[in-house]
């Protein structure tokens, strides 16, 4: 008997901002604070049907940055819905539930308090989940950089504790959400924008940037991370002549080609296929193997 707060196999295709046809064996929406008080049972419900938690429970937030591998998920969905944000213009310190989008955090901070901290988080496609999962990176700017603390559950334990940045283990597109995938849940972040702290100093102008360089059809930004400075991904992918290369109807972007993109027709293998040749290919011509920067989830049984 599962918890009544689950809903049964639903579709989740439009959670996935590749959109690839998938659904959901279980199903559940936090729309609260009270609501994340449930995922205890949930986790409890999810360990007597599989013997485990690994691969059968998936948390989804707004500006996703992952792609559904799969036909159907075996196991829990959970979509966070938590979102409020509060600056403190006197101390500098930004508070924001996870399912906020970043960029319109950052939008509104420079319109309405002359903070202009985040611009380069403008447009950035991110929750602030996802922005501390991954340690957001931006014409050099990282998330990391104004982290102050966090809010976090222990999905287990249901014990919330709060995570301070020498807690975080930060570094190039990791953070201990990260390696402690599914275990714990962000709740709310802290962020102290009194000063500017950036890896290297950038003039890029980034909305102008993104609307003359990358696409916005079916895609979830750069699919591969940067491998180094000198050698980005979008170079290494343009030098084996995959640039604008179809497998059916799933490509990489002629504006930008790190964007793997999809029609409403590919499927999930068009996509896996695409990413394997690149990474192939770019292994064999320059010795240097490409990292998924968005997060493939594959069937919980595979």
């Amino acid at each position: 008997m599962w918890p009544s707060c689950l809903q049964r196999n639903i579709d989740i295709t439009s959670l996935s901002n590749f959109k690839t046809k998938a659904t959901t064996s279980y199903y559940f929406e936090i729309n609260s604070r009270q609501d994340i008080d449930k995922i205890v049972d949930i986790v409890q419900f999810i360990k007597d049907k599989y013997w485990t938690i690994k691969n059968k429970i998936l948390f989804v937030w707004a500006g996703t940055n992952m792609f559904f591998a799969f036909d159907n998920f075996d196991g829990v969905i959970i979509k966070n819905n938590l979102s409020w944000w509060s600056y403190d213009e006197n101390s500098k310190i930004l508070e924001a539930y996870s399912n906020e989008l970043i960029s319109d955090i950052a939008e509104s901070l420079e319109k309405d308090f002359n903070q202009d901290l985040w611009h380069r988080f403008i447009g950035l496609p991110w929750s602030v989940w996802w922005a501390v999962y991954w340690n957001a990176w931006c014409f050099w700017l990282e998330a990391e950089n104004n982290f102050l603390k966090a809010e976090v559950l222990d999905i287990e334990s249901g014990q919330v504790s709060i995570l301070y940045k020498k807690d975080m283990n930060f570094s190039y597109r990791n953070s201990i959400l990260k390696e402690k995938q599914n275990k714990k849940f962000l709740i709310k972040a802290y962020f102290d924008l009194s000063k500017k702290i950036e890896k290297y100093h950038s003039d890029v102008d980034n909305i102008e940037f993104r609307e003359k360089k990358q696409p916005s059809w079916y895609t979830c930004g750069s699919f591969f991370k940067n491998p180094s400075r000198e050698k980005s991904a979008w170079y290494l992918i343009e030098q084996v002549w995959l640039k604008w290369h179809k497998v059916w109807w799933a490509y990489f972007s002629d504006k930008h080609a790190n964007f793997l993109m999809s029609d409403w027709t590919a499927t999930y293998k068009d996509l896996i296929k695409l990413i394997r040749l690149a990474q192939r290919k770019v292994k064999n011509h320059f010795w240097i193997d490409l990292e998924n920067e968005v997060r493939i989830i594959v069937n919980s049984n595979s």
